[in-house]
This record gives structure tokens, C-alpha cells and sequence, in this order.
């Protein structure tokens, strides 16, 4: 190779490794795209924030308004309206009204003693007294004690109650209360709130409708009837049943507390209907304050 050659390829020599570089540039960087990508697949997720889990004083105002208020009082429960209060001569006379109309007021579950009261009133949760009736006829007739139910068996109970819903769990508290009553009761049916909601399905309500029907104490036992008549009318406003209850306890007159549960259930169950309250038949229609009243 001659000089003046040699002398051109070493000119064009650093021009060549620039191009060489410049080629290979985007691969390069194509390359190490790929890397950084493929790293940040092989990166654990970001979690999602998570609401924080509700406090179980919340569980248990959901639990008792699901099982004891039913779904129309879930939706009322949620705006309880803001209604010009009772006072103490209206409320009087409402109940006035419904002692003059029905003086000896009496619940639909029927029972043989207290402890079928008992029993059907747990039965009752979600279901409607007319189905529970039904049920417990054949079942009171072989069973009407602890130690009879017992006997029966769990399986058993579960045949003469299916046709109620939740069927299998109520039977197995059926059996479980049976049990404890006769381990911690002696049998009998325990006359205090505290003794009662510590039987299995046994909760407020149960105690209060066992406790005013089976004794003759001044308590309100509040359902879906209870609730709606109370928040409705104005008369008991509030956002559980509790509350609900504590108010009715405060404003009705203790000469009608024996009958009142009483007189407010029938009045929602066949009155102040939950879709189309019959306004125009209702005893109290003058002293409601809802504004829908359809008279």
C-alpha cells in the first residue's frame, strides 16, 4: 500500500467509528429502553388504598337495623325528616284514640307459654308472623319446653320450620337457647333483658316483646312497623331503632306503655302501610305531621 493510501485511511478512520457509533446509538438506546421497561414490570404494584374497616359499634347499628327495621326503615333511617315535635297533649291523645278503638291489643305470634314466645320470636327475624304461625302450630304441639325441644333434635326442628327463611340457623339457635336455659335458667325463661339477649338469636327486640307479652313489663319492642310509624309521623323521630325506641319510651304517657308497642305495630302493619298509607282511615291523621298525607 502506497504512502498517500495509508494516509487516506487514516483520515477516514475516525469519520468510520463516528458512524459506527451513530449506528449503533439507537440500538443502544432501544435496548435500554427495553431493560427499564422490563424493569418496571418485574416492580411490585402500588397497592390501592384500602377504606378503613368500620368500627364494630357501626356493624352493630347495621346489623340490628337489617334484622330488626327491614329495608324501608334502612332508606328512612338515612334522612330522618325534620318535623315540628309532638307534644305531650297530642301524643296523649293519639293513644287515646287507639285504646278507644282497641282496648285490649294483642301480638300475632301464637304461643302456648313463655318460652314458645320465645322461640317464635326469634323465628320471627325476617319473617312474617303469619309464616312463623303456620310453622310453629306443629311444632309448639310436640315441643313446648326446653327439654322437649331438646329431645327433638336439631334436625328435626329444621323439618317443621323450613318453610321459614334462614331456616337452618334459626333451628340451630332454637336448640342452643333450649340448652342454655335449661344449663344457666333452670328451664325457665330468664325475666330480665341482660338474661335474655344472652341466649343464642336472642337480641333488644326479642327481649322487649318477651318481656312486655310474658310479664307485663312497660317495654317497646321496635320493628319495621315501630320504626316507620315513629319516624313518619314525627312522633318518635330517629336513625335506629334504638333511638326510635328511646323516645317512644320518653313522650308516650306510662298508663299506655303496656299496650303501646302493641297499638304502634297494628297501626303500621294495617294503617300507615310502608307503600300506600290509608291516610284517609287513619285515627291520627290530624296530629301526623308527615307532609306526603295523602288526604
Amino acid at each position: 500500500m502506497s504512502k498517500n493510501t495509508r494516509r487516506t485511511f487514516a483520515t477516514l478512520k475516525p469519520a468510520r467509528e463516528r458512524a459506527t457509533k451513530l449506528a449503533k446509538g439507537p440500538v443502544a438506546d432501544s435496548r435500554q429502553q427495553k431493560s427499564v421497561a422490563a424493569k418496571s414490570r418485574q416492580a411490585p404494584a402500588v397497592k390501592k388504598l384500602r377504606k378503613p374497616a368500620p368500627t364494630a359499634e357501626a356493624k352493630t347499628v347495621a346489623k340490628t337495623v337489617r334484622a330488626v327495621a327491614g329495608p324501608a326503615a334502612r332508606r328512612s333511617a338515612s334522612r330522618v325528616p325534620s318535623l315540628r315535635p309532638w307534644t305531650r297533649a297530642e301524643v296523649r291523645e293519639a293513644f287515646v284514640r287507639f285504646r278507644k278503638a282497641n282496648p285490649e291489643p294483642k301480638g300475632e305470634l301464637e304461643h302456648l307459654n313463655p318460652y314458645t314466645l320465645l322461640v317464635a320470636v326469634v323465628l320471627s327475624a325476617q319473617a312474617t308472623d303469619a309464616g312463623v304461625n303456620k310453622a310453629t302450630r306443629a311444632l309448639f304441639a310436640v315441643a313446648d319446653t326446653p327439654a322437649k325441644m331438646l329431645a327433638l333434635g336439631e334436625e328435626k326442628v329444621r323439618d317443621y320450620i323450613k318453610t321459614i327463611g334462614l331456616y337452618r340457623n334459626k333451628a340451630r339457635n332454637v336448640i342452643a337457647l333450649s340448652e342454655k336455659l335449661l344449663t344457666d335458667f333452670n328451664g325457665e325463661v330468664p325475666r330480665s333483658r341482660a338474661g335474655i339477649e344472652s341466649l343464642p338469636g336472642a337480641g333488644r327486640k326479642t327481649a322487649n316483646v318477651v318481656l312486655n307479652m310474658a310479664f307485663g313489663e312497660h317495654t317497646m319492642a321496635v320493628d319495621t312497623h315501630v320504626f316507620r310509624v315513629g319516624n313518619r309521623t314525627g312522633m318518635a323521630p330517629g336513625r335506629t331503632p334504638l333511638e326510635v325506641e328511646l323516645e317512644l319510651e320518653r313522650v308516650i304517657p306510662d298508663e299506655f306503655m303496656l299496650h303501646a308497642h302493641h297499638w304502634l305495630i297494628l297501626h303500621g302493619r294495617y294503617t300507615c302501610l310502608a307503600r300506600s298509607p290509608r291516610c284517609a282511615v287513619c285515627l291520627i291523621n290530624d296530629l301526623c305531621r308527615w307532609p306526603e298525607k295523602t288526604i
